[in-house]
């Protein structure tokens, strides 16, 4: 009897094994009352035999759109479009005469060239008091002396950048001036392509990745006569201030992140390395690393600047802006990488206009009072600026920042498109490479976010349609509304309808960190943003520190 003991027993653990195997691969009743208690949903046994068959093909069509392999620039067959029934984006007009100074001399010390602005910087090149190239040498020095203590430099690209800084300086030679940009070196973050140079995306997985292609961005900057001097620093994957090859730093205290993920642009920017850097925010990446690190930046209307040659992150929500140490620096910039661009079917060729002096006492400003009276760091600096726009002659009126929706929950917007945009890394476990890996990190969320349902996902943008209008019939009311930076839940609603915010530096917490206060606005109205926070710069000369490590004077 024994002898048949053992080939039993061989065969029952087969036929387990078989099941168990069987078990993984076949969809079970049981399994659909446990996915439907994960999406917070209940079916009676009757509807869950139903919906096997029809989960077996939806299975079937997961994998057959996971064998097809997705680039990061496939864009999604739906676009988003930011634009409030009723409303008329400003139809575009002829380019900006920026007031350069004509008499601007160049310094005896020319560290101090270092944080000077882009107009006197300009009004230097043009008037031929130094060159180009002489500029250019200049910055690519500072980049090489500091661009390690602040780990926000991923490429130097020398060579190229004086091969275009000579030919600057044989154009201008000949009267080809091409406006207040050209001949300026500046840096850009490492997720926009540029042919012939690695895009890392921060990231393990793609640090030895080029890409035969340069963004529309780096392109247009080409055109104005902007030198690109450096790749810079970006948190892995557009996150933070960690990437593969360390932590960018802030210049205020290098003991801290310079947060993120423009981490690298801002960095540079506070310490006199480049004076303006390009970055990108999907969920706050242009005003946080500006507000640790003291310097503005301009994050645009969604659809005025192309992301074409861009990484993906969130379709939706990605925007390009300028980083730099003033509004007017910022402004000067947004105009050079405005337009509509073929490649990127959300962009739209819009006004961009500055308003004088003059028309800015007219503005009618509004302020979040809530936000305000909430205690948080910082508080006095932004009630202080408030203080400042009543003794520039303004009267910040009350604004009631109260919407009907859940806003908090259209977050899953940003990580079901990011989980989409990087599924492939998912999918083959390369998300392990990843420096990051805890519970907020992105392998985690991505994980996460493979859990939202489509209709879910669908839904929320519906509800973000009711959100876009309901921010509009608001915005309209004001010119410019002033907020907290980080104020109740302003910086997702903004990033969800694509509205204009410029983040400009305001004095110091008490741990002499940088602090900064938002000027938010109606869609493509940047230039009035521009306008009074230049006016509010020029009285209250934050934005005109510098770090002590890297000051030059």
């Amino acid at each position: 009897m024994k002898k048949f003991i053992i080939p039993i027993l061989v065969f029952v653990a087969f036929l387990f094994g078989f099941a168990a195997a069987l078990s993984d691969n076949v969809i079970s009743l049981a399994m659909i009352q446990q996915a439907s208690r994960l999406i917070g949903l209940e079916f009676s046994e009757k509807q869950n035999e139903m919906m096997v068959r029809n989960l077996e093909m939806n299975r079937q069509a997961y994998d057959a759109i996971r064998d097809f392999e997705l680039k990061n620039e496939v864009t999604p067959a739906l676009v988003f479009d930011p634009i409030p029934a009723g409303y008329l984006p400003p139809a575009p007009t002829g380019k900006i005469k920026w007031d350069i100074p004509a008499d601007v001399p160049l310094p005896a010390n020319r560290d101090e060239l270092a944080f000077y602005s882009v107009p006197q910087l300009a009004s230097l090149i043009q008037s031929r008091r130094i060159s180009a190239e002489e500029l250019t040498r200049f910055f690519l020095e500072r980049l090489e002396k500091y661009g390690d203590t602040l780990q926000a430099v991923v490429t130097i690209t020398r060579e190229t950048a004086l091969a275009q800084a000579r030919y600057a300086d044989r154009e201008i030679a000949m009267g080809r001036y091409r406006g207040p940009l050209h001949g300026i070196p500046y840096g850009a973050k490492d997720l926009l392509a540029v042919e012939g140079f690695k895009t890392t995306w921060g990231a393990m997985p793609y640090k030895d990745q080029t890409i035969d292609q340069t963004a529309t961005v780096i392109r247009k900057l080409d055109e104005a006569g902007a030198i690109l001097v450096a790749k810079l620093t970006m948190g892995a994957l557009a996150m933070g201030d960690i990437w593969f090859g360390g932590v960018t730093k802030n210049p205020w205290n290098l003991e801290q992140g310079s947060s993120g993920s423009s981490a690298g642009a801002a960095s540079t920017v506070s310490a006199g390395l480049l004076p303006f850097a390009i970055g990108t925010e999907t969920l706050g990446s242009i005003v946080s690393p500006s507000t640790r690190c003291g310097v503005t930046g301009l994050r645009p209307t969604f659809g005025r600047v192309s992301r074409s040659g861009a990484m993906a992150l969130s379709w939706s929500m990605d925007k390009i802006g300028p980083i730099a140490r003033s509004a007017y620096d910022c402004a000067i910039v947004l105009e050079a990488i405005s337009g509509r661009d073929a490649a990127d079917v959300t962009t739209r060729d819009v006004a961009f206009e500055v308003p004088e002096t003059s028309q800015v006492q007219n503005f009618r400003v509004g302020y979040i009072k809530s936000f305000f009276e909430q205690e948080y760091p910082g508080n006095e600096n932004d009630r202080q600026v408030l203080a400042d726009l009543e003794k520039m002659g303004f009267e910040p009126e009350e604004v009631e920042w109260d919407f009907s929706m859940p806003v908090t929950a259209l977050r899953i917007i940003l990580t079901a498109e990011a989980a989409a945009a990087f599924d492939e890394l998912t999918v083959t476990k390369r998300d392990s490479l990843l420096v990051a890996q805890g519970a907020n990190a992105w392998p985690n969320t991505f994980r996460a976010a493979r859990f939202i349902p489509a209709v879910e996902y669908i839904n929320a943008n519906r509800i973000r349609s009711l959100l876009i209008q309901q921010v509009h019939e608001l915005m309209k009311k004001y010119d410019v509304i002033v907020t907290p930076s980080y104020g109740g839940n302003q910086l997702l609603v903004t990033n969800l309808t694509g509205q204009p915010c410029l983040v400009a530096p305001n004095g110091f917490n008490q741990n002499g960190s940088p602090t900064s206060i938002s000027f938010i606005g109606n869609l493509f109205e940047e230039g009035k943003l521009v306008a009074l926070a230049a006016a509010w710069q020029e009285y209250s000369g934050h934005h005109l520190k510098q770090p002590p490590m890297f000051k030059t004077n």
